[in-house]
């Protein structure tokens, strides 16, 4: 049915909902825009940095960076928070105080305060510096054998970090002997499959 004067000639007509509003800019037909720009999947490139991003070199070394940047954090913080001993200043004149024969201590607070300033900053940078050299180590020598292991058995399970948290218990401590690398591997693969459980449990989606 056509009325006179109606939208386009009616909603059966050739004018249709689709021949848009005259007047109003973009509201003519269903034509859509061009697709919006992004990385192409097959690109020679895109491929390139996606290996090597997932290789166990990258892996390697982005886990050690971390440790070195969490362990200098820590390590500040704990050296912050164990300013002032009651032993002497490391450097300072005078000894262990109650034992006969040795001078009394030399407790930081008894610096003046560029000194304690001096000692806090130093010891901080030691403490730091030393926290993050250990955990750089711990990262990287547990994410490259965890990466290698996934790659041998081309499996991605709990397995993996269990075995890669033993093999780097077991290598930390073999200073020890082998009751030491023994329990450092059981520690680490508890402490491994302990994190790892947690992050593979499902998300509440609340």
């Amino acid at each position: 049915m056509n009325f006179p004067g109606g939208i386009g000639g009616g909603v059966g007509g050739g004018g249709g909902i689709g021949g848009g509003v005259p007047g109003i800019p973009g509201a003519g037909g269903t034509r859509a825009g061009p697709a919006a720009p992004g990385f192409d999947p097959n690109d020679p490139n895109v491929k390139w940095l996606t290996n090597a991003m997932e290789s166990c070199y990258a892996k390697t070394a982005m886990s050690g960076v971390a440790g070195f940047a969490l362990g200098g954090l820590f390590g500040m913080f704990m050296a912050s928070m164990a300013y002032d001993t009651p032993f002497h200043t490391p450097g300072a004149p005078g000894g262990v105080s109650g034992v006969p024969g040795s001078a009394a201590a030399t407790t930081v607070s008894s610096l003046p305060l560029r000194k304690q300033l001096a000692h806090g900053f130093k010891d901080m940078g030691a403490r730091s510096w030393s926290t993050a050299k250990n955990f750089g180590a711990v990262g990287a020598l547990f994410s490259g054998i965890e990466c290698g292991i996934e790659g041998l058995r081309a499996k991605n399970d709990m397995a993996n970090g269990v075995a890669a948290g033993c093999l780097t218990g077991a290598i930390l401590a073999r200073n020890g002997g082998p009751q030491a690398a023994a329990v450092g591997c059981a520690g680490f693969a508890a402490f491994s499959a302990a994190i790892d459980a947690w992050m593979r449990m499902p998300k509440d989606e609340d």
